[in-house]
């Protein structure tokens, strides 16, 4: 925490948010959560969750008081969260993780995620075809790097638009949009989630086992449920940061390793086949997809051992409690104002995810699918693994594994289907 409040001192901050330093951040956002948590054990507050669920509120609370100049838009505390946080909380909600009945689910997960992969590339060129006469000429590159950011993450975003050589502005533009759109689809799938009983009866979806793993999961919790003595609560958040340090540093080595042995293929295929073959030989596999490997085996092994016993003295409660944490701060990172920056490209990216929407929603009809599976096989191509497990534990909290799980294979799928997704953006824009 020192390093983080020393970080955000020496870099300095360009809004001019009221509070700007992380611990003062941090207060607002906790303060917050305890204020929405407060509020939902009140009468009022019941009945309003009841319509709308209380996580679109910590989601779109801070991004209010970001928007009026509370808290600022950018922050050390928001990388800290995500960076740290966020593996530290999925240890603890896997931990817990019921192996075989995750397995029982079925192939439904596998289609959706496939269906939102497929939704995004082509959503991407069809948009750009519509709104081809209103937009820079250089926006098929924009649109490259979004792709990349949609299916398999930031740094995919960030691969991608080296490789199509975007410019500075336009991919400060691309970051609005990404930013804006897929914030604005998060907070949709956190409402449906409210909904999850009404949708599933509409449709016809088999909720069987999904109710057979919530049911497991709550059996084993009040088998193992005890009042957490204070050794119980410190090797609960010590295990959590230790595996989360143990994928950190387990992460950017393997992520040095092995793009060490992938760049030299290519460099040597670089000027024979152009700046595509870089891409293609780059490692699919970043740092960041490292981390989020090692940190999902390391909780799945533990949920072999005794320490999968520790969920009854609140492990899975901790878990939680930072996921919250990380919905916040992905709230607070978004500013509604941020339409302004871009509108033509903002409604270009609307239309965008409009595609990725209706042909998940078409292909989860076919197979009966939960409106689980469509949000978070949606949200593990358009968020990656840092919100996919929100989406999942708004269903319920057992779930959160579930996301993890499929936003590792949306960043493997990244890359490749980037490239593609590139190819077609630069036929519609007629670039040779």
């Amino acid at each position: 925490m020192l390093l983080l409040a020393q970080a955000a001192e020496a870099v300095p901050d360009k809004t001019v948010a009221f509070v700007q330093h992380p611990m003062g951040i941090l207060a607002v956002l906790l303060a917050v959560l305890a204020g929405l948590f407060w509020f939902s054990q009140q009468a009022a507050g019941r009945k309003l969750f009841s319509i709308l669920p209380m996580l679109v509120f910590c989601y779109f609370v801070p991004t209010t008081l970001t928007t009026f100049g509370l808290i600022p838009e950018a922050s050390p505390l928001y990388d800290w969260i995500k960076t740290y946080l966020l593996p530290c909380s999925l240890v603890l909600l896997i931990l817990s993780l019921d192996l075989p009945g995750i397995i029982r689910l079925g192939p439904k997960a596998i289609i959706m995620l496939l269906a939102g992969t497929t939704g995004v590339l082509i959503g991407g060129p069809v948009a750009l075809l519509i709104f081809k006469q209103f937009v820079p000429e250089d926006t098929w590159q924009g649109l490259a790097a979004l792709c990349g950011s949609w299916i398999g993450g930031g740094a995919n975003m960030v691969a991608l638009g080296d490789i199509v050589g975007i410019t500075d502005d336009m991919f400060a533009k691309m970051i609005i949009v990404d930013v804006f759109v897929a914030n604005i689809w998060m907070g949709i799938l956190l409402y449906l989630a409210g909904k999850q009983d009404a949708i599933d009866r509409w449709t016809g979806a088999d909720t069987s086992a999904i109710e057979d793993l919530k049911k497991r999961m709550a059996e084993f919790e009040a088998k193992t449920s005890r009042i957490p003595t204070l050794t119980d609560l410190i090797i609960i958040v010590a295990i959590g940061f230790i595996c989360m340090w143990l994928s950190y540093i387990g992460g950017n080595w393997l992520g040095a390793i092995i793009g060490s042995i992938d760049m030299e293929k290519t460099a040597a295929l670089r000027a024979i086949e152009g700046p595509e073959a870089e891409a293609i030989f780059k490692p699919f596999l970043s740092a960041t997809t490292w981390k989020f490997i090692l940190v999902t085996t390391i909780g799945l092994i533990l949920s072999f051992t005794p320490a999968r016993k520790l969920d009854g003295a609140g492990a899975s409660k901790i878990g939680s409690l930072m996921l919250f944490i990380l919905v916040a701060s992905i709230g607070a990172h978004a500013n509604f104002k941020s339409i302004l920056g871009a509108p033509v490209l903002v409604a270009l990216g609307a239309v965008w995810m409009l595609f990725h929407i209706v042909i998940m929603l078409g292909v989860g009809k076919l197979i009966k699918a939960p409106i689980f599976f469509i949000a978070v096989g949606s949200q593990a191509n358009i968020g990656g693994a840092a919100s996919a497990p929100i989406v999942a534990s708004a269903f319920h909290p057992t779930l959160a594994p579930v996301g993890v799980l499929l936003a590792v294979a949306g960043y493997v799928l990244g890359t490749y289907a980037g490239l593609l997704c590139m190819w077609m953006l630069k036929i519609v824009a007629g670039v040779d």
